[in-house]
């Protein structure tokens, strides 16, 4: 066991310099949460210029595997340990390719529900066929996160979108809410499918293959009621107790977490509210351009120009459809991803301090002779194991995180900004054509009514 601790910390030392002093790959800001600026997004938090290295040794880093040893859920197996190599020496080389698409609604006499095609292309050895068709429903989806969540507590799943809608919204099964909900199922898997470790996840796999019938079967086979019950009896029993020496670089991290999500969710309520007030504006800028016409009919002198003037509205409404577009699409759902990331991260965090409080409760056991000395040693061996892998896990896939969200952040607000200049242009360009026009009217005008 002493062998097996040794071997886990040689692994450690091939760590991104951030997972342990808490600072980007780059060098970037230390992580937010120790600093009591007020601003909207701090620079720690949401650092949208700084320019971090490729975290390429993240793939390389044995220990995110090696948390699989600790699952009895998870196994991991020869083949794919090879394909993880084969991941690891071409980081670029994606040979997963999946998509999801054709809703198709259910009804029955018990319920309705939505079911979504899955065709998965793929070049892996480990799979039967190089290209799978399957449909799955919410549940199927709900299934997989929480296997994947069993099988690595400290790694960061991705977020699925919410069961239930938010008031406000639209109705369940309308068109635009199945659409949206589509296009986040199909980011969640192809998230997974993009991970150097979830990628390789056997349900992972069985969800994407496995017929109606068969993934029912595998659904049958994990653990029993009692078992689950036992599980989470110990893990309210630790959350209960609580860690009381969590490391420095965790306590930044928490202290990151739960800046962030105040952020973020501050910026999700922002652009909420001003998308609802350009849906509003778009509303009521629609019923000019029809009262300018009817009010052309009344202006013999005027038709022209209020005809002209109905145009320039009626392509103003095009361009502040086409950015409240682009915002619903690209910006809305960016920040709503990470709102939900944000919850994920919470319960990481949860889970990697039960895994510790379970073990400093092993160690009290000993220091006072509770029970048997020799079993509390080795039950402590083994926990100390499963804390190192897990807190190496979590700090290599904080890093890989937080450049993913940096990026996805700041592309979704590039965008949105290009967005609006462009819109801002184009309805500048129509209204100035229309002076320009009418100018040139008021000159000829003038040059007729001289003598």
């Amino acid at each position: 066991m002493e062998g097996e601790r040794r071997a886990s910390q040689a692994r450690s030392s091939g760590l991104p310099k951030g997972g342990a002093d808490g600072e980007s790959p780059g060098g970037g800001a230390p992580f937010a949460g120790s600093s009591g600026s007020s601003a909207l997004l701090q620079s720690e938090v949401l650092d949208l210029d700084e320019d971090e290295d490729d975290l390429e040794v993240f793939s390389k880093d044995a220990s995110l595997m090696d948390i699989n040893s600790f699952s009895p859920m998870m196994p991991t197996s020869p083949l794919s340990m090879i394909n993880q190599i084969k991941f690891e020496d071409e980081p670029d080389l994606k040979d997963l390719f999946i998509t999801v698409d054709e809703p198709e609604s259910h009804v029955t006499t018990i319920e309705t529900f939505i079911t979504y095609r899955i065709i998965t292309k793929t070049s892996r050895g480990e799979f039967d066929s190089s290209e799978f068709e399957v449909r799955r429903r919410y549940q199927d989806f709900l299934w997989l996160k929480g296997k994947l969540e069993e099988a690595h507590p400290t790694l960061i799943i991705p977020p699925l979108p919410e069961k239930f809608i938010v008031k406000g919204m639209v109705e369940r099964f309308n068109d635009d809410f199945i659409e949206t909900r589509r296009k986040a199922l199909h980011k969640f898997l192809n998230r997974i499918a993009d991970h150097p470790t979830l990628t390789f996840n056997e349900d992972f796999k069985v969800f994407l293959t496995a017929q109606a019938w068969e993934l029912s079967s595998h659904k049958k086979q994990g653990p029993g009621l009692l078992s689950r019950m036992g599980q989470t009896v110990r893990a309210v029993a630790s959350s209960m107790r609580g860690v009381r020496n969590r490391p420095e670089e965790f306590m930044e991290m928490n202290n990151f977490i739960e800046t962030f999500s105040q952020k973020i969710n501050l910026v999700d309520k922002i652009s909420q509210r001003i998308y609802k007030e350009e849906r509003e504006y778009f509303d009521e800028m629609k019923e000019y351009g029809p009262i300018h016409v009817l009010w052309s009919a009344s202006e013999e002198d005027l038709v022209d120009t209020l005809k002209s003037v109905a145009s320039c509205i009626d392509q103003c409404c095009k361009a502040t459809e086409k950015r409240m577009s682009g915002l619903s699409e690209a910006l809305l759902p960016a920040v709503h991803e990470y709102v939900l990331y944000s919850e994920i991260l919470m319960g990481v965090m949860k889970r990697r301090d039960q895994i510790q409080a379970e073990l400093d409760s092993k160690v009290e056991a000993l220091a006072y002779k509770k029970a048997d000395t020799d079993l509390l040693t080795e039950e402590i061996g083994k926990l100390e194991d499963k804390v190192e892998c897990a807190n190496n896990a979590l700090k290599a896939d904080w890093e890989r995180w937080k450049q993913n969200m940096q990026n996805d952040i700041k592309s979704a607000f590039t965008d949105m900004a290009e967005e609006n200049i462009h819109y801002y242009e184009q309805c500048l360009a129509t209204w100035e054509s229309f002076l320009t026009s009418q100018t040139d009217l008021h000159l000829e005008e003038d040059s007729e009514d001289k003598p």
